[in-house]
């Protein structure tokens, strides 16, 4: 299935029934007086988080949604019926915007969270409404109001609890095949990730899920490459885990440069707790891997994991710190009471 995080949909509420003038006539009844009934509402249409989608693909081919409009009233004083509501269905973690893709509605991060995106219309009154004292034969009835039309966006931000990125090739898909079970396509040659991935990990007592996310370059806020448009699906981790390609020269550029992007994107991921791993140490000498991990501890005033994703050395001793951040990442959010639940496969 292919992985759609945006997506355009034109969406249409139900108009009201009209309502109905009528008189009643019937045999041996004098005065029948009015009995038109009232039309039915339309229908609502709504937008609901659900856990068994992971893609907004549906909407890549149903981009039209309309909702049902009410039926009209009819003599004996019968309303109409009302119109169906529509649903919306898309994955957890979806956001909904305005027509300009800026204007933020809602935000679902929770399973069951709905949202009324419109109204339907009212139906219209029958005569038999405006029946009084001073007016017993009412020829009046009301139409029911109009739908609403309008356009959103619906894009899609993954819950996971460690977001990898790097700049291309660092080994960021072969990290992921390694400790999941996901199977990225792994390739020599540059953007071989051109859609994030998934993978559930578990490290000790603790379950989270990893997202790969396609490389990054420098100017990708201008939107060279890829540009920043996966970099959404990081906004709700608990963790960067920053990939670097231990093999390359400039080691120093390669961080600055990732760390430059994630600036220009804004959003909160420049202040998020980040993880800095130098991968491919079996490719690598001792003393070479010693001066390019000094090297990143002073640009970075912080600590540097050393890992090969190939081998898997140093790979356990960095699952178990990242299982910890997320621990208490979910521990702080159950005392505030923002519990939020993680995507699953």
């Amino acid at each position: 299935m292919k992985f759609l995080d945006q997506a355009k949909v034109y969406v249409s509420s139900g108009k009201g029934g009209n309502g109905c003038i009528s008189f009643r006539r019937e045999k041996f009844i004098e005065y029948g007086g009015p009995n038109g009934g009232n039309g039915g509402r339309g229908g609502d249409v709504w937008v609901e988080a659900v856990e068994n989608l992971n893609t907004l693909i549906d909407y890549r081919y149903q981009q039209h949604i309309n909702a049902e409009s009410g039926e009209h009233g009819m003599g004996k004083e019968m309303s109409g019926a009302n119109g169906e509501d529509a649903i919306i269905k898309v994955p957890v973690g979806t956001q909904v915007f305005e027509e300009d893709n800026e204007t933020l509605i809602c935000d679902l991060e929770s399973p069951g969270a709905r949202y009324l995106l419109l109204r339907g219309g009212n139906g219209g009154f029958g005569n038999a409404h405006f029946k009084s004292s001073t007016n017993q034969a009412p020829r009046r009835a009301n139409p029911g109001q109009p739908a609403e039309e309008r356009t959103f966006w619906l894009r899609l931000k993954l819950i996971a609890d460690v977001g990898l990125i790097g700049l291309p090739n660092a080994g960021k898909s072969t990290f992921l095949s390694r400790v999941s079970a996901a199977r990225p396509k792994i390739a020599d040659y540059p953007f071989t990730t051109l859609n994030p991935q998934l993978g559930m990990v578990r490290a000790g007592a603790v379950d989270f899920v990893i997202a790969d996310l396609p490389g990054l370059i420098e100017g990708a806020h201008e939107g060279a490459g890829l540009g920043t448009r996966f970099l959404g699906h990081a906004e709700r981790c608990a963790v960067i885990l920053h990939i670097i390609d231990g093999t390359q020269a400039e080691i120093v550029r390669a961080y600055r440069t990732i760390r430059e992007e994630l600036s220009s994107y804004g959003h909160g991921l420049g202040e998020k707790p980040e993880l800095i791993v130098l991968n491919k140490s079996d490719a690598l000498d001792k003393d070479a891997l010693s001066r390019k991990r000094r090297a990143l501890e002073k640009a970075s005033n912080g600590k540097i994991h050393v890992m090969s994703g190939v081998s898997g050395e140093g790979v356990p001793e960095l699952l178990h710190e990242i299982a910890g951040i997320v621990d208490r990442t979910r521990n702080a959010a159950k005392e505030s009471g923002k519990v939020q639940r993680s995507w699953a496969p």
